[in-house]
């Protein structure tokens, strides 16, 4: 905990954001962080709750009140620590977890939580500004050997944890770069590229190795990789969208948000965008389908590009203003809640209970519009409400309704089952194949960068088990002790 008397003392206090009409003429984080004694202030405000409820509500299992304390009491090398005992990547989570954390937050039962996200990213950032993070090589090698197939938040962890344990680790990326979701889902305004690269090669300096450009079951063979490992990690993430089929959809200007994001980041990273495969906002009326996190990192990035005009819209009805009896404390109640993040906040109009009917083309075949209706919910599910058809306007729509399952190619060359949603089966974290585990999105199904990493973790420990023979490598369950080193 921090001080008997900081969650009365003093008021809860978040990083600044950059104005809205400063941060869209660029692709850089935009948060002001807070001074380091305004960070030590807000560590005090973690109260003496008996049971904290934010271990459980972190799927990392973090062990908040240890590292607030740390802060409150100046002890930032301690805080470290703890934050790295159960986290591989903080500055991945401090920037783009939706914090659970903070919604299971005792102190938010009736005030403002604790801004456990904002302590944990600022705990990483002066760690890595005081050359703290240094590289942790394991004690001896094992002469294991693993590959792992993605290098997204769960492939990282994964090869993390299981470097330090001292197996010989490689990681398989079919893109051009590692990170995965990291370096092509997510736009650099919220994660900058510079936090992600610097991770990877502290990695690098530890003993990973990474394939860029190998795509495993379909330009590069299973059967090479089972010849060459002793176990292998699929953590390939969920990655084949939801499509709309409806009426019009092979009209040009109707995209999969992901295949836009991607584009984008390309982009900002000075790629040669192929000549005929622009897909670009500029000068359009956007149309964003789906109101989740993808969702939203395509309106930013709409508006970032010059949209001239950014339109949300979602098929759920437009959700409560605080929490409901379906969203008690200490649940986190995610898009059951209404929210505004960051890009909303730019300049998008949003707009609830909309039934998509058809993509309206004009003569060459381009994108138009959308004819669209309103849903009524009273029933518990969306029901057309008789004239209430529209159009509206649009030349680009970005279709940002989640995933369904990973790349089928992939599993069916390791010959492992699929369960009934398309995803990758699994006892734990073991397939049905021997030497063969699975983690992430791969497993659970499309999820969060911190669950990502959480499933990592876990499996990690199972790859370790099975080439060892004991249980030596403690994970993300192992709360209390799960640092590498002091497992080895």
């Amino acid at each position: 905990m921090g001080k008997d008397t900081g969650f009365k003392d003093f008021e809860r206090k978040a990083p600044a954001y950059q104005p809205p009409e400063d941060r869209i003429r660029h692709w850089d984080e935009f948060v002001i962080p807070l001074s380091q004694e305004e960070v030590e202030i807000q560590g005090a405000r973690c109260m003496n709750c008996g049971v904290p409820f934010c271990h459980p509500g972190c799927p990392l299992g973090n062990v908040i009140p240890d590292f607030n304390d740390h802060i409150y009491q100046g002890k930032w090398r301690r805080a470290l620590k703890a934050l790295y005992s159960t986290n591989n990547f903080p500055e991945f989570t401090g920037r783009v977890c939706p914090a659970p954390c903070e919604s299971a937050c005792v102190l938010g039962i009736n005030r403002p939580p604790v801004t456990i996200k904002n302590i944990e990213v600022s705990i990483i950032e002066r760690a890595f500004q005081e050359g703290w993070v240094e590289p942790r090589l394991p004690r001896k090698r094992t002469g294991r050997c693993v590959a792992v197939v993605g290098s997204g938040p769960a492939g990282l962890a994964a090869a993390d944890q299981l470097n330090r344990a001292g197996h010989t680790v490689t990681v398989f990326e079919r893109a051009d770069r590692i990170g995965g979701l990291l370096r092509y889902g997510i736009p650099d305004f919220k994660l900058s590229k510079h936090v992600l690269d610097r991770r990877i090669d502290l990695m690098m300096t530890e003993g990973v190795a990474f394939r860029t450009g190998a795509h495993v079951g379909v330009d590069y063979p299973a059967a090479e990789l089972l010849a060459e490992f002793d176990a292998i990690v699929l953590a390939g993430g969920s990655t084949r969208p939801r499509d709309l089929p409806i009426p019009g959809r092979d009209a040009s200007g109707v995209e999969f948000a992901m295949d836009f994001l991607t584009q984008s980041n390309h982009r900002v990273a000075g790629d040669e965008i192929p000549e005929g495969t622009d897909i670009l906002a500029t000068g359009k009326d956007v149309v964003v389908i789906g109101g989740g996190d993808t969702g939203s990192d395509c309106v930013g990035t709409s508006i970032r590009q010059q949209a001239r005009s950014v339109t949300q819209i979602e098929i759920l009805p437009r959700p409560p203003e605080g929490r409901t009896v379906e969203t008690p404390w200490p649940v986190h109640p995610g898009p059951r809640m209404f929210s505004t993040s960051s890009s909303q906040a730019e300049g998008c109009e949003r707009d609830w209970a909309v039934l998509s009917k058809e993509f309206l083309a004009d003569g060459s075949g381009a994108l138009r519009g959308i004819r669209a209706m309103r849903a009524d919910w009273s029933a518990g599910r969306p029901e057309e409400i008789p004239g209430s058809e529209y159009e509206m306007p649009a030349q680009l729509v970005l279709l940002a309704m989640g995933f369904l399952h990973p790349e089928h190619a992939v599993l069916d060359d390791f010959g492992v089952d699929k369960d009934d949603r398309g995803n990758c089966a699994s006892s734990s974290h073991r397939t049905s194949r021997d030497g063969v585990f699975v983690a992430g999105d791969m497993r659970r199904g499309q999820s969060l960068v911190v669950w990502a990493i959480s499933e990592g973790r876990e499996c990690a420990l199972e790859v370790d088990e099975y080439l060892t023979g004991r249980p030596s490598l403690l994970g993300a369950k192992a709360r209390s002790r799960s640092d590498v080193a002091l497992a080895r």
